[in-house]
């Protein structure tokens, strides 16, 4: 495929790439989409995700979020695919300077990724809100109802962004940073339809906006190369 040629060739001449990537990279990994229909999450709960991922829907019904959360946003198995693998790649060659993320997997890390900006926090990071003592994600698979610290009592909460919540504000610059300095920007794997996040694309100063994802999104028109395929059919391409 002639765009895919294309998008290698320019890989390959360029040392300064910034990955921007949404819940697409990791759905190779059997990590859901939660925004795609599935009908076991219909048969289970009476809110659509959006509202029980949401800070009021946290604060009012704590049990029902866990419940939820547990079910669906942890995926304690799912493995790093090629799409994190070669990005870890680019990134230990030189290539790749940062992975701007939208998701909350802490798989690119596991691939070996270093530079990482997790815009909407991980699920591998959890905080009692009283006292502030860390735990790992298995305290939240382990638990039963609305997890507390083991200390104080306190309920513990995920470090994940929910709807209404504001993003991390350093995460925000450095992220802006990187992008408004790249050579290229690949954009892969999102529907660039959640902001703030889909907005950081407009700090993008370059000619070679490059765009990965199997459907249309608002930005196909911006961008220097679209490229409509998965993004793991693309990545397996690229010898660094």
């Amino acid at each position: 495929m002639e765009e895919v040629e294309k998008f290698l060739e320019m890989v390959k001449e360029s040392d300064n790439i910034v990955f921007f990537g949404g819940a697409g990279v990791s759905t190779e990994s059997g990590i859901p989409d939660f925004r795609s229909v599935d009908g076991l999450y219909n048969q289970q709960y009476d809110y659509p995700p959006e509202t029980i991922l949401s800070h009021t829907f946290f604060r009012r019904n704590p049990k029902e979020f866990y419940r939820f959360y547990r079910n669906k946003m942890l995926c304690p198995d799912a493995q790093p695919n090629i799409t994190h693998k070669k990005l870890a790649e680019l990134e230990a060659a030189g290539k790749c300077k940062a992975i701007v993320t939208q998701n909350i997997d802490g798989l690119h890390q596991k691939a070996g990724s270093k530079n990482v900006l997790e815009l909407h926090g991980s699920v591998l990071r959890n905080y009692c809100e009283n006292c502030g003592k860390f735990f790992p994600m298995e305290t939240i698979l382990h638990s039963e109802g609305i997890p507390c610290c083991d200390e104080c009592g306190g309920t513990i909460k995920p470090d994940v962004v929910l709807y209404e919540e504001g993003l991390n504000q350093k995460t925000l610059e450095d992220a802006v940073r990187y992008i408004s300095n790249a050579d290229i920007l690949i954009v892969g794997g999102t529907s660039l339809a959640v902001y703030p996040a889909a907005g950081l694309i407009d700090y993008y100063r370059g000619n070679k906006l490059v765009l990965i994802n199997k459907s249309t999104t608002p930005m196909d028109a911006k961008a220097d190369l679209l490229i409509q395929q998965g993004l793991g059919s693309v990545f397996s391409q690229i010898e660094v």
